[in-house]
């Protein structure tokens, strides 16, 4: 599984993202730190600042491949190569809503336009991934006669595009399945999450043969975003236990940068980075968790560089409570930890919130509750 992070590019289409030159270099950096592959730098068509930057990009000498994003114009690809791309995306819709609303065009014009600017790609050493942008939406077997078509005229991959997020895993299944028995080349899958399933989605796809993967950092992108990248990293390794190169220590630190350079905040409840992944308050929770952590974790938070957290809150027990006071060296008796596992829930249901050792320790004091 190959991933072309494409935050730079559909993660910054998000309403209200706009980064810096310095915060673009620094996310292509901290992409290529991780070991992603490929990474999506820019649209060099859409003026000189936009073109300079994927050249600054360019010239980092990142180890991942850098992809110039087009639409199916020869002066789309002119502009990415006169910016110095090597490797290019061309995007064209498939699906006959948008071939006849969004382009007032033909079918046979999208084999047409796409065969012509594959002919002009031929003049470059350029590595060539060829997009159907809407191909959820799209017959499969015009989408069949795209790819036959991309392949004759020398693109590298196909990328299949769910643009509205309208696949589940079965049907991206079945349609990333009838595409690869079709053809030799890579194939890419490029996922929304409008319905909640990007990364099932991505992940179905790559089980049915696709050899690439979009995705932003955080789902970033259009709408409810793409597939996010640590999602599909971890879950590849451990929903699917794919062995990879990931440095997968540095996810969580890139996400908090994305998230301060997008205006936003990384959500403890968000998957696989959000820190609520291994903090615990249940009883029945943290007292698992204390005789072993694989009994409520599905991996070990060191992975990420993060740490487990056990805290008090109503639902907890005496177990968690015990832990919290060893932790401070403070051990009670039983008649004491009763009491204060009294004082502590009525403390956490009035506060809506969970106590902290500090809070444990400050509530013992006021209780006047010593070691015994």
């Amino acid at each position: 599984m190959i991933i072309d992070d494409t935050t730079l590019r559909d993660g910054e289409q998000t309403p209200g993202v706009a980064f810096t030159k310095k915060e673009r270099l620094e996310i292509a950096r901290r992409l290529d730190s991780i070991g992603v592959q490929e990474i999506e730098a820019g649209i060099p068509v859409m003026g000189r600042e936009e073109s300079a930057m994927f050249e600054s990009i360019m010239d980092l000498g990142l180890n991942s491949r850098i992809i110039a994003w087009n639409r199916a114009l020869v002066g789309d690809v002119a502009a990415s190569v006169a910016a110095g791309a090597k490797a290019i995306e061309i995007s064209l819709p498939l699906s006959d809503i948008q071939i006849d609303t969004k382009l007032n065009k033909s079918r046979q014009w999208v084999l047409d336009q796409i065969r012509s600017v594959l002919e002009y790609c031929s003049k470059f050493d350029l590595y060539v991934s060829v997009g159907g942008e809407d191909a959820s939406r799209a017959d499969i077997e015009f989408i069949e006669e795209y790819v036959d078509t991309i392949q004759a005229y020398g693109a590298d991959r196909f990328r299949f595009c769910d643009t509205v997020g309208i696949l589940d895993p079965f049907r991206t299944y079945n349609m990333t399945r009838r595409i690869r028995e079709r053809t030799s080349m890579d194939i890419e899958v490029h996922t929304h999450n409008d319905f909640g399933m990007a990364t099932a989605n991505a992940l179905a796809a790559v089980q049915a043969g696709a050899t690439h993967v979009n995705t932003t950092v955080m789902g970033l992108g259009e709408r409810a975003g793409n597939a996010p990248l640590e999602e599909i990293i971890m879950a590849a390794r451990h929903v699917y236990g794919n062995l990879d190169t990931f440095n997968t220590k540095h996810l969580r630190p890139l996400s908090e940068f994305v998230a301060q350079a997008a205006g936003r905040q990384v959500d403890p409840q968000r998957p696989v980075i959000g820190e609520f992944m291994f903090t615990h308050e249940s009883g029945i929770h943290t007292d698992g968790v204390l005789k072993n952590p694989k009994n409520y974790e599905p991996f070990d938070p060191e992975e990420l560089d993060m740490k487990r957290n056990l805290v008090f809150g109503n639902q907890s027990g005496l177990h968690v409570l015990e832990h919290i006071l060893a932790q401070e060296g403070i051990h009670l008796d039983k008649w004491q930890l009763t009491g204060l596992l009294y004082e502590a829930k009525k403390l956490a249901r009035k506060n809506k919130a969970v106590l902290n050792n500090k809070d444990v320790t400050g509530l013992c004091a006021r209780l006047g509750l010593k070691s015994a």
